[in-house]
């Protein structure tokens, strides 16, 4: 039987145009992470995890941001956000980060399994439990290998959180 990973990648599909779509649809939400599922252009690729969901929206002023925010406990606003990579973070290069989250900075998508592993980063996995998603290494490899052919065609990437 296939993963879901092998699955998605021997399924005939469109990846690249021009734009590459993220998608966080938080499903599960628990006094310590939210889980969800992350899609890449509208194909389900893996689960997510983040720091606990407390209400925050992109249309919120910071101050509100501030307000509610407990610091590396909390996922980012729901909104759309702008996907580059970073070269100088401690998980390597070309890493997918996030740009102009109101409140948060250094908002990565990488490896990880548990809240732990998280201060506002997107982490994936394949399977989930509670407050767990992985194996995480394998899977994360394959998005930074779409997410690197979407940048060397110069698509401008985008994820939205909902």
């Amino acid at each position: 039987m296939l993963s879901v990973s092998q699955q998605w990648f021997a399924e005939p599909k469109s990846f690249y145009k021009n734009t590459m779509d993220l998608l966080v649809n938080r499903t599960t939400r628990t006094a310590n992470s939210t889980i969800g599922d992350f899609s890449v252009n509208g194909n389900y690729f893996s689960h997510c995890l983040e720091p606990t969901d407390r209400g925050l929206t992109s249309t919120m002023s910071l101050a509100d941001i501030a307000a509610i925010k407990v610091p590396d406990k909390t996922c980012i606003p729901t909104g759309v956000y702008n996907v580059t990579a970073n070269n100088q973070s401690k998980f390597g290069p070309n890493v997918p980060i996030l740009n102009d989250v109101p409140g948060f900075a250094d908002v990565e998508i990488h490896h990880g399994n548990f809240p732990y592993n998280t201060d506002a980063c997107l982490l994936l996995g394949v399977n989930q439990d509670v407050d767990y998603v992985g194996p995480s290494d394998d899977i994360v490899a394959q998005f930074y290998a779409l997410f690197a052919e979407a940048l060397a065609n110069d698509e401008t990437v985008t994820i939205t959180y909902q």
